[in-house]
């Protein structure tokens, strides 16, 4: 792998649109560096036989069967709101004329 360059961060950093203290490029250019290595340290490790994954700790969904009553709740939930008009929710108004 090749050094990274005073000019690389330089680059990188108007492609990120950050603005760096000329003092910093130096050594953010040797933290970069080391970074790089051990990403391509990683690279040798042999992952032929590990399954991929898109999570390190797998999520399962859990499902219920939906089930229709006959119930008819609609009361209660009116009842629950903060503000009721007749059939409906009473909500604050949004739009401003």
């Amino acid at each position: 792998m090749s050094k990274i360059t005073e000019d690389d961060v330089k680059k990188a950093s108007v492609l990120s649109r950050l603005s760096l203290p000329e003092d910093k490029i130096i050594t953010y250019a040797g933290q970069l560096e080391r970074i790089l290595t051990y990403v391509e340290q990683l690279g040798e490790i042999d992952t032929q036989t590990v399954p991929p994954t898109t999570r390190a700790v797998e999520v399962v969904n859990i499902t219920h069967e939906d089930k229709v009553t006959s119930e008819n709740i609609r009361e209660e939930l009116l009842d629950l709101a903060p503000q009721r008009e007749g059939d409906f929710f009473r909500v604050p108004k949004i739009l401003v004329s």
